[in-house]
């Protein structure tokens, strides 16, 4: 028997989702230890291995791949824990990491600071030398200038070296001359070239992608380096591939090179699961996929089967923040998860988030001494959870503390009572998470009413239904992954590289050959990818290619696919053209017929199949509807009265049962709340299928 282990690790629970040979998905959460990450998942792992009758030995040394998440990267940003990190410019543009794309809201406000560069001014270094648009050489490089600053950049207590040169994208021999002289003055540091890792032609975006993959390089390799080193203590002898951000995975040398490539890492998998599931559970191809886990809440899409991809993916402030520049999977995130904190400002407002319990202490009522109140505390107060059996009955919940936080620091101060304290801190919280939603919806064109909304997270099915009413879906999947959903995605992840090159032409003045050419450099980029990879990941390919267009004068651009791969025939631009034309009236509801478009970023991605499990072999067939309630207890939701509802052991409930709310399930690693007006039929895949009251 061979397994298939994938482990996505957050800010406070780690979950892991093992699939065999038959594609049964066994899957367990466990607290997320910081120290060292591998604890918490080895936790999780030995749970496993009992439910399934094995040891964790016999489970590691069995496994064949091991898929691993990680918010680390993110995370190490937010908090500014990555790598002091010297950056390398062209003389006279100092400042592109400062100044960004307007780098702040108020750009004429000349009383307004810039905010801080993601590399200060003292390990920034200027460097004589100049290529110019075409690719000539205006200036030849200054060497000794380059060897002066690494030794500089040594002596500031750099630890990484960051490049980008104007231009480099059209000749990129100055770039690499200055690598081999960093390397031969200090042999070991490591290093990033704007022109490897994100050919661009905006300058700003290719150097803040160098500037953070860099910075992170020392970190994420000692990190990875860890998990490997420890995989390999417990008997593991597979391949470690490692989840990326463009909704896929890379083995885990190709990480070593990118590590920018694991920044959101974690979220961009509950779209992949909700794709996989939702493909099987409903006639439909459109979800809005809320991830709720312990810290944050994650909003993603899918548009009919296709995950919503993005280039502008900022790490903090849109515009005052850094971008990473890369292709990913859109995802927006806020702070309003399971260990949100809630707090009255000084207005004598109810506040809820950004800030969390994280694991330790983590909520009130963990009993493991946080004192402050969170949403999840709030939901143990309104009747939601069982306290004793929280995570499977692992975990008993302390009450008495959930309630005495809520009641000392929410309901005395704004003169209620504890559970309408309680209802309040989840009102606030949801109405956060509804603005992130229609953020990633409405604001972009999409009703969220034609989509069924996907609750996952340990956290996501307490309001899933709640926050679909109010956006005016009228359908709720649950999986029944859905309390690791983002490492249950990881299982039906395809190896994913994409390349880019930059060349500039517009439909008008066609350039069939420098086109043929690009898209041939692609493919050989490719091609060097699939000759390194290991033969257990070498499977059958397949090859997508898009180039970003715009119309004259515009800043921002779509990406359009290239049916075939080529453009060799008029017919095959003038059918681009009509797509662009087709996708910008999608977008903005207006397209410019018969108007010229510009062309400049052409990319290119290899998708290579991991052997997914079989979910359409796990659906079960109709077994009597069991539906019998373990017991009933009091709980709230919003009215002048609490309400005795029935509670139901989601692993005991039959194929085609059907639970009306108000009622509450039981999982092990999450519990679903059915506010009254709502409806679930358990699916045969385990899932439940929700369909909400229109009144």
């Amino acid at each position: 028997m061979s397994y298939r282990i994938a482990v996505d690790t957050g800010g406070t629970f780690t979950d892991v989702v093992v699939a065999d040979e038959e594609g049964r998905l066994v899957f367990n959460k466990a607290l997320t230890t910081l120290d060292r990450m591998f604890d918490g998942a080895r936790e999780a792992l030995r749970f496993i291995a009992a439910d399934m009758g094995i040891t964790f030995e016999h489970l590691m040394s069995n496994s064949s791949l091991f898929i691993y998440g990680t918010t680390r990267a993110t995370n190490a940003i937010v908090e500014k824990k990555t790598a002091p990190t010297a950056f390398f410019t062209t003389e006279g543009h100092p400042d592109i990491l400062r100044l960004k794309e307007g780098g702040k809201h108020e750009p004429f406000n000349f009383r307004m600071a810039y905010p801080e560069p993601y590399i200060p001014a003292r390990l920034t270094f200027e460097i004589p030398g100049r290529i110019g648009s075409e690719g000539q050489e205006i200036r030849p490089l200054d060497e000794s200038a380059v060897r002066s600053a690494v030794r500089a950049a040594r002596d500031g207590q750099a630890e990484a070296i960051a490049v980008c040169l104007l231009w480099s994208i059209a000749n990129s021999d100055h770039e690499l001359r200055i690598r081999e002289i960093i390397l031969d003055e200090w042999p070991g540091v490591p290093v990033t070239l704007s022109h490897e890792l994100n050919p661009t032609i905006r300058e700003y975006r290719r150097a803040s992608s160098a500037a953070i993959d860099a910075s992170l390089k020392p970190l994420m390799q000692s990190h990875l380096g860890a998990i490997r080193t420890d995989l390999a203590d417990a008997g593991f002898g597979g391949e470690l591939v490692i989840v990326t951000s463009f909704g896929g995975a890379l083995h885990v040398e190709e990480v070593f090179k990118r590590p920018i490539y694991t920044v959101g890492s974690g979220p961009s998998m509950a779209p992949v699961a909700a794709d996989a599931y939702g493909s099987q559970e409903v006639d439909h191809g459109n979800f809005i996929v809320g991830d709720s886990g312990g810290t944050t809440f994650d909003v993603s899409l899918v548009e009919g089967r296709q995950i919503k991809k993005t280039r502008e993916t900022w790490l903090g402030p849109q515009w005052t923040g850094d971008i990473t520049g890369l292709s990913s999977v859109e995802v927006t995130s806020i702070g309003a998860g399971g260990g949100s904190i809630a707090w009255i400002d000084k207005g004598g407002l109810l506040r809820v988030g950004p800030h969390s319990s994280g694991s330790t202490p983590g909520p009130a009522c963990y009993g493991r001494g946080g004192d402050k109140p969170t949403v999840t505390d709030a939901a143990a107060v309104l009747g939601y959870f069982n306290p004793d059996y929280f995570l499977g009955g692992r975990m008993t919940l302390d009450l008495e503390s959930a309630q005495e936080a809520i009641r000392s620091q929410v309901a005395e101060p704004l003169g209620i009572e504890l559970r309408p304290a309680a209802w309040a801190i989840l009102a606030v919280a949801n109405e956060a998470m509804v603005s992130a939603v229609r953020e990633i919806t409405i604001n972009q064109g999409v009703d969220p009413r034609e989509s069924i909304f996907v609750a996952g997270g340990g956290a996501g099915g307490l309001n899933a239904v709640m926050l679909a009413k109010e956006l005016g879906c009228k359908q709720v999947l649950v999986p029944k992954t859905a309390g690791a959903l983002s490492a249950a995605g990881a299982q039906f992840a395809d190896i994913v590289a994409e390349v880019q090159a930059t060349k500039y032409m517009t439909t008008a003045l066609f350039d069939a050959d420098a086109s043929a050419k690009t898209l041939a450099k692609l493919d050989a980029d490719l091609d060097k990818f699939a000759a390194n990879l290991p033969p257990a990941l070498s499977a059958q390919q397949s090859r997508d290619y898009s180039v970003e267009a715009r119309y004259p004068n515009q800043v921002w651009d779509l990406p359009i696919p290239i049916a075939e791969g080529h453009l060799k025939t008029p017919d095959a631009v003038a059918i681009l053209q009509e797509t662009f034309h087709a996708a910008h009236e999608r977008s903005f509801a207006v397209k410019e017929e018969g108007q010229d478009v510009e062309w400049d970023l052409w990319a290119a991605r290899m998708t290579v199949p991991l052997s997914p499990p079989d979910l359409a072999a796990q659906r079960e067939d109709q077994s009597g509807a069991t539906l019998r309630a373990v017991n009933t207890r009091s709980a709230y939701f919003g009215a002048t009265q609490d309400v005795n509802v029935p509670c139901y052991d989601g692993d005991s409930l039959g194929i085609g049962a059907i639970i009306e709310g108000p009622a509450i399930i039981e999982e092990r690693t999450t519990t679903i709340v059915l506010p009254p007006g709502s409806r679930a039929c358990v699916t045969p895949l385990r899932s439940l299928l929700i369909d909400l009251d229109e009144n």
